[in-house]
This record gives C-alpha cells, structure tokens and sequence, in this order.
C-alpha cells in the first residue's frame, strides 16, 4: 500500500518546499501582473493532478492562491503580500489541508510573518530575483529562511542556472531556471523554471531525491488579466 505523508501532502498544495526569502530584493523588474494558471504535476506511483494557481490584486494588496487535488488529498493555500518601494512584504497567510478525510488548517498573521515572509510570498520573491539575475557567487551560494505552514523556520540553498528554452502545452517560453537545495537533505533537490517576465509565474518545477526525479510539473494553460 503506498502512504502519503501528511508533508507529501502538502508537496501537492505547495509545491513541497516553497521558499521565502529573509530579507527583500530591489530588483527592478515589473512589480507584478496578475495571471490565472493551470499545471499537470506528475508524482512517482501516484496519478497525475491539476495543480491551479492565481495571482490577483486586491485593495492594494495581492495575493496568491494555490489549490490541487487527489483521490487522497486535497487542500489549497493562500497568501497575501504588499510591494511597496520594490519592496515585497507578506501580511497574512492561509492554507487547508486533508489526507484521506483527516486534515488541518493553518493561519500566519501579520505579527507571525514580520521578519520571515511565508511560502506563497516567497514564490513571487524568489521569481524576482532569479529574473534580475541576483545569484551569489562565494562561498556557498545563496542562503534563504522562510517560515512553513506552520509558522516555523526553514532554511534553503538556491542558485541560478542557465536559462532554458521550454515546450509546455501552455506555448513556448524561455525559462529562468533556479535549482534549490536544503542543508540537511544534500539528496533532495529542487529545479523551478519561472517565466522571464512575469514575477511569480512558474513555468514547471522537477523534484529529484536521491538521483532520480520523483514528480515534475508542467504550466498546461495561462490566462493573463487584460
């Protein structure tokens, strides 16, 4: 019988290991474009879902949603973050999870998220700076903390690949590729494709643990507000 763990059932929501960044980035990129997108994430032994994701503004802030779904599992999670300055900021965050008829919900408040942002937020930061090319070249590379959906810290390495050409059903895209890296799991390793253009749009993601790539996936349909 093949488990799923209530953290792999997060993966399906989150795309696993989102990340935040500790500290804004002032990279001159467009401040945001809202989008509507639709993903086929593929998981070693489990069949394949739609994974949705939708960036919005509201009220002068925005916020990004992200929800999927299996025989098995379900949930969704959302984030609200203001960009101020070139400055991102995350103010409140949400997310339901449910592993065969038994889950949970989180919440992170504002007072929560003051000095570490959360993951929904970190996805838009983190497309920022890989967009304007921020990378770090010493030492040993690029060293982010976020919070989880439970509020507690995590920490990541990141560093910048050479841009790839892609073939997605949603078009062609030449895609800003960022592989992550967690300090105490050296087999895990993550590779996110974001658009070029358009902060917080992920292109298609790769999960490979110990050699082998465990789950992809692929941005099958977008929608861009007019």
């Amino acid at each position: 019988m093949r488990v799923l763990s209530p953290c792999l059932a997060s993966w399906f929501i989150s795309l696993a290991m989102l990340l935040a960044l500790a500290t804004p980035s002032a990279a001159e990129t467009t401040p945001a474009t809202p989008f509507s997108a639709r993903y086929q994430l593929e998981v070693s032994g489990w069949p394949n879902t739609t994974v949705g994701h939708r960036l919005t503004r509201e009220s002068g802030h925005w916020q990004s949603h992200m929800e999927a779904s299996l025989a098995v599992a379900q949930g969704s999670e959302r984030s609200r973050f203001i960009i101020e300055d070139g400055n991102v900021t995350a103010i409140n965050y949400a997310s339901g999870y449910s592993l065969m008829g038994i889950g949970n919900d989180y919440r992170l408040t504002p007072e929560e998220l003051t000095h570490l942002p959360d993951r929904q937020t970190a996805l838009f930061e983190l497309s920022r700076r890989a967009i304007a090319g921020q990378d770090c070249t010493t030492g040993k590379g690029c060293r982010l903390d976020y919070l989880d959906h439970r509020g507690r810290p995590e920490r990541i390495d990141y560093r910048l690949l050479e841009p790839v050409p892609l073939s997605l059903p949603a078009g062609e895209f030449e895609a800003v590729t960022v592989e992550v890296t967690e300090p105490d799991e050296p087999e895990r390793r993550l590779v996110f494709h974001f658009h070029s253009e358009l902060p917080g749009l992920l292109l298609g993601m790769e999960y490979h643990r110990d050699g082998e790539r465990r789950s992809r996936l692929a941005l099958s349909a977008l929608s861009l507000a007019q």
